[in-house]
């Protein structure tokens, strides 16, 4: 969820207040929690992008929403514009294209999360006048010129900010649609493993969901097309970070890599003013704007920042592991209940860490550049197939599963049928849609009907 809410307004006074910022999300294993974000494409009965205005649009969807969250939820608006609807622990938010978030509650049942998210489901599906929602990584129909914009501040500073980056920067944020996971950490030890882990495996975690592979109304020629544009968004605040591999990494080399990432915006209330390159540590040093204007960055715009920065694997109150495309409902519970599995549990976080520690970085970085166009069907330099990667990963998070339920008392090893049946079959949820796709002519509607979800 990315709203620049109202955040702390204290002036920040140094780096090590930074780091207590991370290290005070500690939360002790007794209480760690699961979440789940995920975002879907709206498409209207032309299969164009659904506009925020009119019969149908976008802000009719969210007024819908609002009268069924029956006061539980209150809008969120900008300019007299609703933009988001906001609870207690959860919310439902726009992204630059009007891609459809559910930010859902923290929760220590996957049970529990799957039924918050069918209950959005079945509001999408009955309030939308017209819009069907997919779930699939990234826009089939159309180009990023037919997208609409949101009317929310942040979207206008990082068009100017960030869409000049690089060649895929303005796709990333009017065409893709992602899934991701938020998890707990006790310590600091704690999160440099799960964050190591993660890194290590994220490649083939992201080839296990690829769900990417029209572009256009056409094959692109990758399964996973939205993992290629977020390669190609701005090398400075994406990707896999090499730090989080080594043994030294902290809260500390966290906070140092982002205070010296650009950044997109500085937001006073509502307004928002153009970084022009500046880092926060710059900011930070000066107490100047790049304008030159006197300023001293607030722990507001300090969250602002974190929010900015996209790497496969980011800190912030939570770990949030997102280099997934947003898949239907049974392989969401599928990545989030992976996840969970081989993060939540020691041994199998060091066996997930296993399968590529011997890989140097760059051979890591190729080999996500191959799942990118291949899946599953992807080799690293030495030869390791993607697939066979991913049949390990889903057994390591089985027994990790089994682990987890002696401390939660919830067995959620079921939840991962939907990942084991796609490495069983050795087919992605992209390939499956090309399938049905081509043996139906080339028919749009069969995309449609085997991605809805709303």
């Amino acid at each position: 969820m990315s709203l620049d809410l109202k955040g702390p307004g204290q002036p920040v006074q140094s780096i090590d207040e930074l780091v207590e910022y991370l290290r005070s999300a500690e939360r002790p294993r007794s209480g760690w929690m699961v979440g789940v974000e995920h975002e879907k494409i709206g498409v209207d009965a032309a299969l164009k992008a659904v506009q925020y205005q009119g019969a149908g649009g976008i802000r009719e969807l969210l007024d819908g929403l609002a009268r069924a969250a029956g006061g539980t939820q209150h809008k969120h608006k900008e300019n007299g514009q609703p933009i988001a609807l906001i609870g207690e622990n959860a919310s439902v938010t726009l992204e630059p294209g009007g891609q459809l978030e559910l930010s859902g509650a923290p929760s220590r049942s996957l049970a529990a999360v799957q039924t918050e998210i069918e209950r959005h489901l079945a509001i999408v599906r009955e309030k939308s006048r017209g819009p069907r929602w997919l779930a699939c990584g990234y826009r089939p129909f159309g180009t990023r010129e037919d997208v609409p914009w949101m009317p929310k501040g942040r979207y206008g500073a990082m068009k100017a900010s960030l869409g000049p980056r690089d060649r895929l920067s303005l796709d990333m944020m009017l065409m893709t649609g992602t899934v991701q996971a938020n998890l707990d950490w006790s310590d600091e030890q704690d999160l440099a493993e799960k964050v190591r882990a993660a890194t290590a495996i994220s490649p083939i975690v992201t080839a296990i969901f690829a769900n990417s592979p029209i572009v256009d109304g056409r094959d692109s020629g990758y399964l996973d097309f939205r993992y290629q544009v977020w390669r190609e968004t701005d090398p400075d605040r994406c990707g896999l970070l090499e730090d989080m591999l080594k043994p030294c990494w902290g809260y500390r080399k966290y906070v140092d890599w982002a205070l010296d990432v650009p950044m997109l915006f500085v937001r006073r209330g509502t307004s928002y003013t153009a970084a022009a390159g500046q880092t926060f540590r710059q900011y930070l040093t000066t107490g100047r704007l790049a304008s030159g204007e006197e300023s001293h960055p607030l722990f507001s715009n300090w969250v602002d920042h974190l929010t900015t920065l996209f790497p496969e694997v980011r800190v912030k109150r939570v770990l949030e592991v997102r280099g997934t495309d947003v898949v239907p409902l049974p392989h969401m519970m599928a990545h989030t209940a992976l996840w969970v599995g081989l993060l939540y549990d020691a041994q199998a976080r060091a066996a997930a860490w296993e399968l590529t520690r011997r890989w140097p970085f760059d051979e890591l970085l190729a080999f996500q550049a191959d799942v990118a166009r291949s899946a599953l069907g992807a080799r690293s330099r030495s030869g390791a197939l993607a697939l066979d990667l991913a049949r390990e990963l889903v057994e390591i998070a089985r027994g990790g599963l089994a682990a987890w339920a002696r401390d939660s008392g919830i067995d959620e090893r079921p939840h991962l049928d939907a990942a084991a049946d796609i490495v069983a079959s050795g087919k992605t949820l992209a390939e499956q849609a090309l399938a049905a796709w081509y043996a139906a002519g080339k028919d749009p509607q069969a995309l449609v009907r085997f991605w809805q979800v709303a």
